[in-house]
């Protein structure tokens, strides 16, 4: 893990996600973190993956608060620096939500973006 990466980041955890993902977490025996990831697809060109992790990988940088930790690695960083990490329950339903200055343009159903 790399501390200098996470203190540039930018990337910030509300309080809704962190509660969210501790409880989350808390009901998986061996995961102790939600991955988030970028990837190549999705109808805008990029897409978000969530993942529950057991560990960090070599190069990870780490969010925490609040009991919960969110990993997130170096290439995907790139694409997430100064994003909003949230979590939403409303009519629409429940789920995390990324809120990227980087995305230019994005899918109705938030999941994919483009740069």
């Amino acid at each position: 893990m790399n501390a200098n990466a996470a203190m540039n980041s930018n990337v910030e955890v509300t309080e809704a996600a962190a509660k969210r993902i501790a409880r989350i977490v808390s009901g998986e025996p061996g995961k102790s973190a939600l991955r988030v990831s970028v990837e190549g697809g999705g109808c805008s060109g990029f897409s978000y993956k969530f993942d529950l992790v057991e560990g960090p990988d070599d190069g990870d940088v780490a969010i925490e608060r609040d009991g919960a930790t969110v990993l997130i690695d170096d290439i995907s960083l790139v694409y997430l620096g100064g994003s909003v990490i949230d979590f939403v329950d409303d009519l629409m339903g429940q789920s995390f939500q990324i809120r990227n200055p980087n995305a230019v343009a994005s899918c109705g159903c938030g999941t994919s973006f483009s740069i």
